[in-house]
């Protein structure tokens, strides 16, 4: 059997294939709602890439594969193109229009000349959007299994995540493919102990949707557990400094857009009279175009007439309650048995053991050789102070050897680390944001890529006593399949999905 990691990137794979099959299946068969897809008006300005297919087959052909950018797609190919032309335009983050336009100048330009940039465009958003997919399936996968220390509702959780309702997105001209990948490879890094890659990875999520600057709030997590740590053991507690650095910087990326909109349409704008927004004390481009041009805002959705809206949404914001409620319930048990204090030291001291276990011979004798004549006591009390830690971190010890041979053990549903408390924060925040402030129908691909949604799932798809699974797994199953196939015959053809 694969180990589990190379088996996920399978799953991964053949998800993406399935869902492209489908949607593509969908596009012959059935005539598109709305055909202004095709529509290329040409840029306000000369594109800086600007050679076109010359033949009429060929142009027959670029306009077929320009047109499998549909919704939001088309505002992502035509930034990657022209540029942010319109002020609503900015509504869409820079990361995947960048990608794809350096993609379509580097790696796909010799196809240029036969298709055109914008079909080359398209192109490159689909092939990069179901790579970075199976990437973020690879650290959803390695994420899950750091956090829960069981790798079998790991593996069920990657599985699920692979056959997302939300599935067509991931393969379409969208950013939640690079959104994921750099969210979930971030959260993985900062839990390992890996906080520069981290911290980059969590901007880069901020610069491709809004809500990866939320991921600031994981670092802050991080940060207090190490401030604590370093409370206990009376050092100061510098933590705080740099994860306040830190978490600065996952910000930056999506403020640094919002600057640059207002440099280029309040400052070197054409109109004569300043934007509304312009005038604000905090000139925050991007929530005046969610409220002004798509009615985004605190119970603004509350209408009779949006009541289908909402039941395509209940299904994942059942499931989303259904988690918060789960592990709220396993946290507050876990607070009763063992201490705060305790929870902490575990897992910081984990970290130490598991440090000190995977480093080689020579860093443990250039540690001890730095130390010198006068610190070497110091050292060695230090090397027997985590090697009476290695005790309490036997059992995530096994797990990752388990795991490195391909095995996948048994659950403990009684057990929940108090690492998913942030998860479980941050994913109570996004529900209630697309549940009272949003489109309420996106949020189907809005928490697509939140990790408790799925490990939540995968305990009520564990096999029972029995054998089987638990009726409501059968729901969950039915779920996720009718929205795959829903969602890959009506959003390529133009028609609401979500």
């Amino acid at each position: 059997m694969a180990p589990p990691l190379v088996a996920i990137v399978r799953l991964a794979t053949a998800s993406r294939v399935l869902v492209l099959t489908l949607s593509l299946l969908a596009r012959l068969l059935f005539r598109p709602y709305d055909t202004s897809a095709s529509l290329h008006p040409p840029c306000l300005s000369s594109p800086s890439f600007p050679p076109s297919a010359s033949s009429s087959n060929s142009t027959a052909t670029a306009t077929a594969i320009s047109s499998l950018a549909v919704w939001d797609g088309v505002h992502f190919a035509r930034s990657a193109e022209c540029g942010y032309e319109y002020e609503q335009s900015f509504a869409f983050l820079p990361l995947l229009p960048a990608s794809i336009a350096l993609l379509s100048r580097s790696l796909f330009a010799p196809l240029v000349p036969m298709l055109g940039y914008r079909a080359v465009l398209v192109i490159s958003g689909h092939v990069l959007n179901n790579v970075a997919f199976v990437g973020a399936a690879a650290y959803f996968y390695r994420l899950s299994v750091l956090i829960l220390k069981d790798s079998g509702a790991a593996y069920r959780a990657s599985v699920l995540f692979c056959f997302n309702p939300a599935s067509v997105f991931y393969s379409s001209l969208y950013s939640e493919s690079l959104y994921a990948l750099f969210s979930l490879g971030g959260l993985f890094y900062l839990f390992s102990g890996a906080r520069t890659v981290a911290m980059i990875m969590l901007a880069l999520s901020g610069s491709a949707r809004s809500n990866g600057a939320l991921n600031a709030g994981y670092i802050c997590f991080e940060a207090l557990l190490q401030a604590y740590d370093a409370a206990i053991q009376k050092k100061r507690p510098m933590a705080l400094v740099t994860g306040f650095l830190r978490s600065t910087c996952v910000f930056l990326p999506f403020f640094a857009f919002q600057a640059y909109g207002y440099l280029n349409i309040c400052v070197h704008g054409d109109t004569d009279e300043l934007r509304p927004w312009c005038k604000a004390k905090l000139p925050l481009l991007y929530s005046f175009i969610q409220s002004h041009y798509w009615g985004v805002g605190f119970l603004r959705y509350f209408q009779v007439k949006q009541l289908p809206n909402f039941l395509l949404a209940s299904p994942v914001l059942s499931l989303a309650v259904y988690s918060i409620v789960h592990y709220t319930k396993l946290l507050h048990q876990l607070f009763q048995s063992t201490s705060i204090h305790e929870q902490i030291i575990a897992i910081v001291d984990g970290r130490l053991v598991e440090a000190y276990e995977s480093s080689d011979v020579a860093t443990v004798l250039k540690s001890e050789i730095s130390t010198g004549p006068h610190n070497k006591k110091q050292g060695n009390t230090e090397v027997k102070k985590r090697k009476s830690v290695a005790a309490s971190a036997a059992s995530a010890a096994s797990l990752d050897s388990n795991v490195s041979r391909g095995r996948i053990v048994g659950d403990n549903k009684d057990e929940c680390p108090l690492l998913v408390l942030p998860f479980i924060l941050h994913l109570t925040f996004m529900t209630f944001t697309a549940f009272f402030v949003m489109h309420v129908q996106v949020s189907t691909r809005f928490l697509s890529a939140s990790p408790p949604i799925y490990w939540a799932a995968s305990r009520i798809l564990a096999p029972a006593r029995g054998g089987s699974c638990k009726r409501w797994g059968y729901f969950v199953i039915v779920y996720f399949v009718a929205y795959i196939l829903l969602g890959s015959l009506l959003f390529p053809n133009f028609y609401p999905f979500t």
